[in-house]
């Protein structure tokens, strides 16, 4: 039994070891503890959680960080809208000014059937590849491609591209304006979603120039013009501008456009000028 002693001993000075290291550890943990705001989990509980950058952070988690830091605004995300924005300013314990609810628009009707092309286009299924290739296949310089680069960004399903021409769902669209900044010829803007009337159109070129490139091309001939009551719209440049401070939303342009570029979202109207 002589060697049952080495073996205790042994036993025994890696017990008392272990608790001296385990004292230590604890010591050091606590010493060299970092603090965990709790506030960051609550914000990030409250973003929309798509991680889709729109608020200028690698992700929600980050952004989180920087709203309880100070760094950023409480109302960047723009997918959480007013909802989010407001659980935010309660957490932070401020209040929180969301503004106007902004929406996607996309500013062409350039549709296959609208549309002349130059060219078919045999290349990669991008809107950015196919611009890079003398401008597109499209005559319009100015017209969407409708190669989905914008469907693929968008992490609401709000996106969808119809007959060469994409198409955003208001029901859908976050505002968080990722589709804006991907597409290659600036086709998509974010609008306050009450200013319904949009001009889906931007071509510059002469009337003559625009209608033979396209059949709904703005011709900057004035009758949306003439006939506003609240002189909204006007023609510059060649091409109808809408001020949305003055717009009443009444329809008069929508009208008497002979293209029929000019839409009003309003619910019940999308049938009626054969918007999409």
């Amino acid at each position: 039994m002589d060697w049952l002693i080495p073996v205790l001993l042994a036993l025994g000075v890696l017990g008392v070891l272990g608790v001296i290291f385990g004292l230590l550890l604890g010591f050091i943990g606590k010493k060299f503890e970092v603090k965990v705001d709790e506030r960051v989990a609550a914000v990030r509980e409250a973003l929309a959680g798509a991680n889709c950058g729109a608020c200028g952070y690698a992700g929600c988690d980050a952004y989180a960080q920087a709203v309880v830091d100070g760094k950023a605004p409480l109302t960047a995300c723009a997918p959480a809208g007013k909802v989010g924005a407001d659980k935010i300013a309660e957490i932070m314990g401020v209040s929180a000014d969301i503004g106007e609810r902004m929406t996607a628009r996309v500013r062409c009707n350039g549709t296959c059937d609208n549309v002349q092309y130059r060219y078919e286009y045999e290349g990669p299924h991008s809107c950015r590849a196919a611009a890079a290739l003398s401008g597109g296949p499209k005559e319009c310089s100015y017209s969407c491609l409708g190669y989905g680069d914008c469907y693929e960004v968008c992490k609401f399903n709000a996106i969808t591209v119809e007959n060469g021409v994409a198409s955003i769902n208001d029901d859908y669209c976050t505002g968080c304006g990722a589709c804006v900044t991907v597409c290659p010829r600036s086709c998509i803007a974010l609008i306050p979603k009450n200013r319904t009337v949009v001009v889906r159109c931007r071509n510059t070129e002469t009337g003559k120039t625009a209608r033979e490139h396209c059949k709904v091309a703005c011709i900057g001939c004035k009758r949306c013009e003439k006939v506003c009551p609240s002189e909204a719209i006007k023609v510059n440049n060649g091409v109808a501008e809408i001020d949305p401070e003055k717009c009443t939303r009444c329809g008069a342009c929508v009208a008497a456009c002979p293209m029929k570029c000019i839409h009003n979202y309003f619910e019940g109207l999308h049938e009626a000028y054969d918007w999409k």
